[in-house]
């Protein structure tokens, strides 16, 4: 017998999916007012960041949902027989399916049927780097596979326990998984408490050397990490796809008026996003909760930034961050190299009275130093002015004003020099313990005591 020949197979070909999108007459959820051709757009590409093989996209209008199975009979009769003759193998439904619906789907169509919830946690899964991203993905993913043990595996019970008829039926399959999964989540949500301490101790580090945090935050794809990149000059992964980014990056920047920030880049929203997911990604989020200034990074090319900004501002509301959301964000309007000349005008138009609205594009740079300016301007909007008078021999208290804050005016006095400065609450704080004076409005002159000053 001769040996067979080594054949190089290559990847495996990717898996042939149909992307159906419900359209749900009359359903009360934000993402229905949108436009079911967008909303369909979005699920393939939600598929495709998983690298799926999309054979057929479809809308299906869906006049009454079935509690059995979403969709109508003949829909699913329908779809059955496409799923057979176009060989796919898994179908993605664009809606949350009760488990029960996603059963009697799959036992229906023989193939593998994904909700969008499910869809979206196979997406984090492929992407999270880092150690407590993939802690969170798998508590989130477990949370969620612990509500589709509905199978009645009978077959898989075990043995009756007791003794003679008066024993019950021993501990069944789908039971034992229900208690792995819950002692394993148990367990994760352990780990992930140590992650959040580390991650306090960070942020109690960074409050010693309190440079204001800056986090972008964003419908998915709207070019955060992009605009990131390019502030920073970092190398964050940058792609036209949907969750390019689901770990959180804090880089350096220095504004033009020379006060360095911290910038964070986040994961990026989306609508329906699992509530498993707000949850367990609450930790990777804190960065937001805690930011100074919260910059909104829109893509303005979108038919749909409208309703992409109201997700975004309900989930930053579900965060705990409402206040910031109601007092108004600084808004990045990106991806303006995408418009045409109308769509620039109109949008021109419609920023020309909000300071807080600027037109970027990531991509090109344009607008981007209009946009530092806009973040140094909020967060100028914070601080607190004070006057001093500080000996003409105290360098350490001139580097450090200069270092930490902004100099407004300055009088030289014969020994002293008198300065009006602008410096954020903890640091006005922090220079009025250690020159001994009590708290100051603007325009109140305090006197600074002779001698050097390390602060």
């Amino acid at each position: 017998m001769g040996n067979k020949p080594f054949e190089y197979e290559g990847p495996p070909a990717p898996t042939r999916t149909l992307v159906v999108h419900p359209d749900v007459r009359g359903a009360a959820t934000p993402s229905q007012t949108r436009h079911p051709s967008t909303r369909l757009e979005e699920a393939v590409g939600l598929a495709a960041a998983i690298h799926l093989d999309i054979v057929v996209a479809e809308i299906v209008p869906v006049t009454k949902p079935r509690p059995s199975t979403l969709l109508g009979g003949g829909a699913v009769e329908r779809l059955g027989a496409l799923i057979r003759d176009e060989n796919l193998e898994v179908v993605i439904i664009d809606n949350h399916l009760s488990p029960i619906q996603q059963r009697n789907l799959e036992r229906a169509w023989s193939c593998k049927v994904i909700d969008r919830t499910g869809l979206i946690l196979e997406i984090f899964g492929e992407r999270a780097r880092t150690r407590e991203g993939q802690l969170q993905v798998e508590l989130a993913h477990l949370s969620y596979q612990r509500s589709r043990l509905v199978r009645s595996w009978t077959h898989l019970e075990r043995q009756r326990g007791g003794l003679g008829f008066i024993g019950g039926p021993g501990e069944s399959q789908i039971e034992i998984d229900r208690r792995l999964i819950g002692e394993r989540i148990v367990h994760l949500r352990k780990q992930l408490d140590e992650v959040a301490r580390t991650r306090e101790l960070h942020r109690a580090a960074r409050r010693r050397v309190p440079y204001p945090i800056v986090a972008l935050v964003g419908y998915t794809n709207a070019g955060k990490s992009t605009l990131f990149n390019r502030l920073t000059r970092a190398d964050v992964l940058s792609q036209d796809m949907l969750f390019a980014t689901l770990d959180p990056t804090m880089r350096g920047l220095t504004l033009p008026s020379g006060r360095p920030v911290i910038v964070s880049d986040t994961v990026g929203f989306v609508s329906d996003l699992p509530h498993e997911l707000v949850a367990a990604f609450r930790a990777t989020l804190e960065e937001v909760m805690e930011a100074d200034i919260i910059v909104h990074v829109r893509d303005v090319s979108s038919p749909d930034h409208d309703a992409q900004k109201a997700d975004v501002e309900a989930v930053l509301r579900e965060l705990g961050v409402g206040t910031a959301v109601d007092a108004g964000l600084v808004e990045a309007l990106n991806k303006t190299d995408l418009l045409d000349g109308e769509g620039r005008a109109d949008l021109a138009a419609s920023i020309r009275s909000d300071q807080r609205q600027i037109a970027i594009s990531a991509v090109t740079g344009e607008g981007v130093d209009d946009l530092l300016g806009a973040i140094d301007h909020a967060l100028a909007a914070g601080r607190v002015e004070m006057e001093i008078d500080v000996d003409v021999a105290d360098g350490a208290t001139f580097a450090w004003v200069h270092n930490r804050g902004e100099v407004l005016s300055r009088h030289d006095n014969d020994a002293r020099v008198h300065l009006r400065v602008r410096l954020d609450p903890p640091d006005a704080d922090r220079l009025r313990r250690r020159l001994g004076l009590d708290p100051v409005e603007p325009g109140q002159t305090n006197a600074a005591p002779s001698g050097a000053w390390v602060p």
